[in-house]
């Protein structure tokens, strides 16, 4: 590949995003460059709407971003977290298919770096071990929002 896509598409050095990629060794961040793409949203742009075919996941490196769910009010939402520089969203896309189970919407210019489920599966078959390191990360995020929403439901009831 073009020297890690040309330094992340001319906009990020390597080194800027080591606390996004905590998690990784710098050789595997590198590798793992070479699988994503950047995307960037206006405020207010949909990045992920509830519903539709869910085939990527997204690193957030830069903005905010709301994940809403529609209340039983039309026109009305749920705002369910807030997410910041080093989130993940749509983790469960790349590993498995189906739709998309909230909305998120940019709430400030927001830049995410994309990998595709095709990418994860490429990732998967060249290069197994960071595979397994990234499917340990998405986890490892997965429990830690389970056991705030099991939280939240047990404060409710």
């Amino acid at each position: 590949m073009d020297t890690v896509k040309e330094i992340l598409f001319g906009r990020y050095r390597l080194e800027e995003l080591i606390d996004v990629f905590s998690f990784l060794s710098a050789e595997e961040r590198k590798e793992l460059f070479t699988y994503l793409d950047l995307r960037e949203w206006q405020p207010g742009e949909l990045v992920l709407e509830s519903g539709e075919p869910a085939n990527f996941m997204g690193f957030l490196v830069e903005g905010k971003l709301s994940v809403r769910m529609a209340a039983i009010f039309p026109g009305k939402f749920i705002l369910l977290a807030v997410l910041e520089r080093g989130s993940l969203i749509g983790e469960v896309s790349v590993v498995e298919e189906g739709c998309r189970h909230a909305t998120v919407v940019a709430t400030e210019k927001s830049s995410l770096l994309i990998l595709t489920r095709g990418n994860m599966d490429l990732l998967l078959r060249q290069t197994p071990a960071l595979g397994l390191k990234l499917l340990r990360r998405i986890i490892h995020v997965l429990g830690h929002r389970l056991s705030k929403a099991s939280d939240r439901l047990a404060r409710l009831l």
